[in-house]
């Protein structure tokens, strides 16, 4: 047996249902390693189907393919390093989420997950049964155990694994990002470490897939904890590791330490990375996107930028008899700095044509709510008029804050086919706004420097559908707001709780029931990208008929 064995780890972007294309990603990390001398090849969890499948996985037709593809792969891949790499199995007609290991042309062996995730973005219990604990694969140099994604968050199936024989911890992961959710993944991973006191490595695939975006960030923890690599976080990559064995067992050569963001430059990069995924992965080439001049559409079009190139990018201006000049110039700015596309089309015509059908119905009855959404819904019509004509996808602009209370009008505003901020609270999109500006990097395809006007950050936020409008005309000031909506939505808390952190109690108790009464707006908007652990849709799921508050 070697004292030294290397593996090729493979941080890469599967897509759900592409089984040829994840095998043929597979098969070229399998041909870098075979050329930079690895015994062994590593990808993710589930990586032949692409991960979350969702219901797509309980398809009889879909595991067999998937299961013919897993075939192939050991067949292209039986001259050269073992190819381990995770896939549903079919056994009896029992399906499980597995890790298999190929070699010499065939299966070798075969790990199922024992520890199935039931919370959050996961409901694998609805899928899979669970497996049984799983002895280590045989190598030409270390026993590897492979406790799969969640089985590594609890001591049982490592400490099982390494008690069975082995010699060092591969944990293949599908896990989605979350703000701060590395480090927690860390201390997991360390614990696991110390308690069976060998080498773990910590597999995670990359890119956008729905709501989702899986943020690689792959690890590898020796002995007592130290890190002896880090892959980078939210890109594609391959590395090469070398583990040796000498009296104290086996350990990981230190190699390459990417550097990790701040929660600012990942939140911002989830955005892009799943917006570039998202078209990619549904054939879009290009977006539009209703430019208003204010702060979240104005984000909303730097990061389509970013993520796809100005150049597939057209703002489309849609002023009102309300929109002020101030919103004309600061709409001009955005597209002048971005070097995007940008066309205008007056909705005054339009929705006074609307006005006039409906005014026998509505005579008698004075002006209200229902004309400012005549206006919202006219640009929704006409936007996505030129998303069918033209073949681009129409991008949402809600924050998360409005998102929340219903601050959005349905059909209106909140049509279209995705949105990057939809999990983005209204006063972090200020500071995404004030980052971005400030910086630049080389996965952005917009150009750097001040691509959002100080003006627009700078006013008092309003939909401009009725004279001298503003958004604390109908809602806290969002610093408040926020705060509120951060207990309620993200640490689910009461009322009371609210109040003993500050907060007045008519003011939650609004809060509270507009969060309820939006629900069926929600339940109807476009995907867009989680990048908080309590994101509206998977993450935190309400019934739409709802009669309960909480009033203790």
């Amino acid at each position: 047996m070697s004292d030294r064995y290397r593996i090729t780890l493979a941080q890469l972007n599967p897509t759900v249902g592409d089984l040829a294309g994840n095998a043929a990603q597979a098969l070229d990390a399998w041909r870098q390693g075979r050329d930079a001398g690895a015994q062994m090849v590593a990808l993710p969890e589930m990586f032949v189907t692409g991960y979350q499948t969702q219901d797509l996985v309980r398809r009889a037709a879909f595991v067999a393919h998937a299961e013919r593809t897993i075939a192939g792969l050991a067949a292209d891949c039986a001259d050269g390093p073992v190819l381990v790499i995770g896939g549903p199995a079919l056994v009896g007609g029992v399906l499980h989420n597995s890790y298999y290991m190929l070699k010499d042309g065939a299966i070798a062996g075969r790990a199922d997950k024992v520890c199935l995730p039931n919370y959050n973005v996961f409901d694998e219990v609805r899928l899979f049964a669970p497996g049984q604990i799983h002895g280590p694969f045989g190598t030409t140099g270390p026993r590897i155990g492979t406790p799969i994604c969640e089985d590594a968050w609890y001591p049982d199936v490592a400490e099982a694994q390494v008690e069975s024989g082995a010699e060092v911890l591969l944990v293949p992961n599908g896990s989605p990002y979350h703000r701060d959710k590395f480090e927690v993944r860390l201390q997991t991973m360390i614990a696991r470490v110390v308690e069976n006191r060998v080498p773990l490595i910590y597999l995670n695939m990359v890119g956008g897939q729905d709501d989702q975006m899986f943020d690689g960030g792959s690890f590898v923890l020796n002995p007592g904890g130290a890190l002896a690599l880090q892959m980078p976080v939210m890109e594609a990559a391959v590395a090469h590791l070398d583990l040796v064995r000498d009296a104290g067992g086996w350990r990981a050569e230190e190699g390459a330490r990417a550097a990790r963001p701040d929660s600012l430059e990942q939140d911002y990069r989830a955005m892009v990375e799943s917006l570039r995924d998202y078209c990619r992965k549904t054939g879009f080439k290009k977006v539009l996107l209703g430019l208003s001049g204010g702060i979240d559409s104005a984000i909303v079009a730097v990061i389509a930028a970013d993520a796809l190139g100005p150049e597939n990018v057209r703002c489309v201006m849609l002023p009102s008899r309300y929109t002020s000049q101030g919103s004309l110039d600061d709409a001009q700015g955005v597209v002048d700095a971005l070097g995007c596309a940008f066309d205008t089309v007056a909705i005054s015509g339009p929705v006074d044509a609307v006005g006039d059908a409906l005014s026998a119905l509505f005579t008698g009855r004075s002006p209200d709510l229902t004309e400012e959404n005549i206006q919202s819904r006219m640009r929704g019509l006409l936007l996505m008029a030129q998303s069918n004509k033209f073949g681009e996808m129409l991008l949402t602009t809600g924050n998360k804050s409005e998102v929340a209370v219903g601050y959005a009008t349905i059909y209106g505003d909140m049509a279209g086919g995705y949105n990057p901020i939809k999990d983005l609270y209204k006063t972090r999109v200020f500071d995404i706004c004030r980052w971005r500006n400030a910086q630049h990097r080389p996965w952005m395809k917009a150009p750097a420097g001040t691509v959002i006007p100080v003006a627009i950050i700078d006013k008092p936020p309003s939909a401009e559908l009725r004279p001298d409008q503003r958004d604390d005309d109908s809602l806290p000031p969002y610093d408040i707001l926020d705060g509120i909506l951060t207990l309620l939505v993200d640490e689910e808390a009461s009322v009371a709780d609210c109040v003993a952190a500050g907060y007045d109690r008519d003011t939650v108790i609004k809060v509270e029931h507009l969060v309820y009464i939006s629900e069926y707006k929600r339940f109807q908007a476009a995907p867009g990208t989680r990048l908080s652990a309590r994101a509206f849709w998977l993450d935190r799921r309400y019934p739409i008929a709802n009669r309960w508050r909480d009033r203790a």
